[in-house]
């Protein structure tokens, strides 16, 4: 069997990996080509650097296929803590991974409307763009569906990093703290009007990122105690 330590620095590989597509997909593409409140501009933005929309879904498949791949690893390193707790995490995870890839199919869809333009025959652009428009909605509203289990996979995790003793306490603390931030987030965009404007809604996912974003280079860098050293130490 591997040494936790090498195990360790697969799981913070893999999760680098994640963030580094997960940047792409949720902050750079969009910053390039979502505006928000002017649908034409959108739609013009997706026409011109369609590559571009097309890396950001590439992105997301490979953001899902590493997370899958992560949560398995996790798992080895951490069943032994709580195997309950594990399979829970594992749960969440595939959840969200098959949500997120049921929901990507509307970018699949707006890719089918755009490649209309132009073309000999084609519906109107205004109606195009209507339909771009709309897919690109139902891939919003997926994706706030999906922060649920955004959410819900770090109570776990974050659980067996604190009960671990050979990961930061605090950064389980974190992790945990970062679930109800994302369930406080979407409650929060569910029941209040304009809950982004509100500056608390700046802040809340803000445990989240710093759990994750700590434990991906803490597990990367640092890896964790082999099996051995623990029971010398215990």
């Amino acid at each position: 069997m591997k040494p936790n330590k090498q195990i360790a620095r697969l799981a913070g590989l893999l999760y680098l990996i994640i963030v580094i597509f997960g940047i792409i997909y949720l902050r750079y593409a969009p910053s390039k080509l979502i505006v928000y409140g002017d649908g034409a501009a959108t739609f013009k933005n997706i026409i011109a650097s369609e590559p571009l929309f097309r890396l950001g879904i590439l992105s997301k498949i490979i953001c899902g296929i590493f997370f899958l791949l992560l949560v398995v690893v996790l798992y080895s390193l951490l069943k032994e803590v709580n195997k309950t707790q594990g399979l829970l995490m594992v749960l969440f995870v595939v959840v969200s991974v098959s949500l997120g890839f049921i929901n990507l199919s509307n970018k699949f869809t707006v890719l089918n409307f755009i490649s209309k333009v132009g073309q000999p025959g084609s519906v109107a652009t205004e109606e195009i763009q209507s339909q771009v428009l709309k897919y690109l909605d139902f891939y919003n509203n997926g994706n706030f569906i999906g922060e649920i289990f955004w959410g819900l996979w770090l109570f776990p995790f974050g659980y067996l990093v604190f009960k671990s003793g050979f990961l930061p306490k605090v950064l389980g603390i974190f992790l945990m703290a970062g679930c109800l931030g994302y369930l406080a987030d979407f409650v929060g965009n569910f029941l209040v009007p304009h809950f982004n404007e509100i500056t608390i809604a700046n802040y809340v996912t803000l445990p989240a990122s710093i759990g994750e974003i700590g434990i991906c280079l803490w597990l990367l860098i640092m890896g964790a105690k082999d099996r051995k050293q623990r029971l010398a130490l215990s």
